[in-house]
């Protein structure tokens, strides 16, 4: 049987340097992010892509690299505005990476946290070097359509994972919660989803 990888645009495989480093990389952060932030804190998308990632890398999964592409690399892009812009300029656009220039917060946790930078990288390099799999528009939107409510009724409302309760820190208040939560629902697959897929189609291929 033919593996993904082999049917990538290049037809190689995926160097094992790359799995071993970016598993380790994984093995190291979970136990720290489990101790510092807690269990809950990996529902968070960015969080789902970086342990998805490393079923990706060893099973070279078009399908799973393409699915969290799709889910984070417009979050993440966005993410990294914000925390260069901060970096350069001092100024805080967003607020995303504000916690990235807490001082109260060890450096490690927060240098554990600049896979954000690498992590949207390697997922494209995946997409590009296996292909895109367009089933991974659906399989991210089911994907958020049940993470989504999980992190509003089973998670700490003041950790507001996947910004559930309201964008940025703060709960919103002009709309009822459940509301808020359906058009959040609404809003990533058009918004966010839609346009990273017909762009990774566009550029990769499409299966």
């Amino acid at each position: 049987m033919v593996s993904e990888a082999a049917m990538g645009p290049d037809g190689g495989a995926i160097p094992l340097w790359i799995k071993i480093a970016y598993t380790v990389f994984v093995i190291v952060l979970v136990p720290v992010y489990w101790a510092h932030y807690g269990p809950a804190n990996f529902l968070w998308f960015s969080d789902i892509a970086l342990l998805a990632a490393v079923a990706a890398l060893w099973l070279e999964s078009r399908f799973l690299a393409s699915t969290m592409a799709v889910g984070v690399l417009l979050l993440e892009l966005t993410w990294n505005i914000d925390f260069f812009v901060r970096l350069l300029s001092g100024a805080e656009p967003i607020g995303l990476a504000v916690y990235m220039f807490d001082s109260s917060k060890p450096r490690y946790l927060r240098g554990l946290s600049l896979f954000h930078i690498f992590l949207p990288i390697l997922l494209v390099w995946m997409v590009a070097h296996l292909g895109y799999d367009r089933r991974a528009f659906l399989a991210q939107t089911l994907l958020a359509w049940i993470v989504l409510p999980v992190s509003y009724f089973f998670t700490d409302p003041s950790k507001n994972i996947n910004w559930v309760f309201g964008p940025g820190s703060e709960p919103q208040t002009w709309m009822p919660p459940i509301l808020y939560l359906v058009l959040l629902m609404l809003f990533l697959p058009v918004v966010v989803y839609l346009p990273t897929h017909l762009l990774l189609e566009k550029l990769f291929g499409k299966l």
